[in-house]
């Protein structure tokens, strides 16, 4: 089944740029496009898109806003990607908790860009985990640690607490197999316990609520 695309952007030439690409995929179809924030809002709830690539600065409505408009409103289970020339800023990071499931450079490599839409198609998250614990760290220390969350915490085992500790640090599920001398499907499963106990989306949410909650501070175990 062909994975359903719509690209917004205020840029023309970034529309139709992504789109060209996109749509020379064959399992992915680009459904439509829109230059502000209120145009994907509606495209959205007309055309359900599997993944929406989302700009931030629009005008009418920012990305941010229609990002957290349609993640709120969807009944089905639609992906948002950020596009960002990447000055990481408190947008970026605010789309994050919104919801969004990573974020794309504009300047992203056409196999890459494909890649990533398969990815978070297939439910992933799309994090580079330097760009992420910078841009994270950047904002999250400024906040105290969300008491909500960490009650949320609670709910997790001691395992699933490392689990979650080290995604938060970039590592991938093998990595964290490594560190905590398990196997990759072992990982596996408690990443998806801590998605379902905490009420999150995927391991961009998870990693915004590690650092939110304060079970990891920036900098913390950050190898640089």
């Amino acid at each position: 089944m062909s994975i359903r695309v719509a690209v917004v952007d205020d840029q023309a030439l970034v529309r139709s740029g992504f789109a060209m690409i996109l749509d020379n995929e064959d399992d992915i179809t680009v459904v439509a496009e829109a230059s502000t924030g209120v145009e994907a809002v509606k495209i959205a709830a007309t055309e359900r898109p599997d993944i929406l690539l989302m700009d931030i600065r629009m005008p009418e409505m920012d990305g941010l806003e229609a990002t957290q408009s349609i993640l709120n409103e969807a009944d089905w289970p639609v992906r948002i990607i950020v596009l960002t020339t990447f000055d990481p800023d408190e947008y970026i990071y605010q789309a994050l908790r919104a919801g969004a499931s990573g974020f794309l450079l504009k300047d992203t490599p056409p196999e890459e860009l494909v890649a990533a839409i398969r990815a978070v198609a297939a439910g992933g998250a799309l994090l580079s985990p330097s760009i992420t614990r910078r841009l994270i760290g950047r904002f999250a220390d400024r906040l105290a640690a969300d008491t909500e969350h960490s009650t949320a915490l609670r709910s997790l085992t001691q395992r699933e607490r490392e689990v979650l500790a080290a995604l938060a640090r970039g590592l991938s599920n093998a990595e964290v197999a490594d560190t905590l001398f398990v196997s990759a499907t072992t990982v596996k499963s408690h990443v998806s316990n801590i998605l379902s106990k905490l009420g999150l989306r995927d391991r961009a949410q998870a990693v915004v609520f590690a650092y939110e909650s304060g079970l990891v501070t920036a900098g913390e175990g950050d190898p640089g």
